[in-house]
């Protein structure tokens, strides 16, 4: 069953990776990324890595799209 569950886990980064990639909009990208970077944390946390999991939160999750968001909306202007 562990195994099953990390395979599910890995295609579902396939699936986010692709999503973001194919995204046009920066500021659409940007919440796939936030998307992306939850799916990341899940199979950080099935591989049994709750430490990365919660960096992964943190930064890929939260800091990281707003970054990019705030950078989105400086070059808007």
């Amino acid at each position: 069953m562990n195994a099953a569950l990390i395979v599910v886990a890995l295609l579902l980064v396939a699936a986010a990776g692709t999503a973001v990639v194919a995204t046009g909009d920066p500021a659409r990208q940007a919440v796939t990324l936030s998307a992306y970077g939850i799916v990341l944390a899940l199979l950080f946390l099935v591989l049994q890595a709750p430490d990365v999991a919660l960096s992964q939160i943190a930064v890929g999750t939260a800091l990281v799209p707003l970054m990019v968001m705030l950078t989105v909306r400086k070059t808007k202007k």
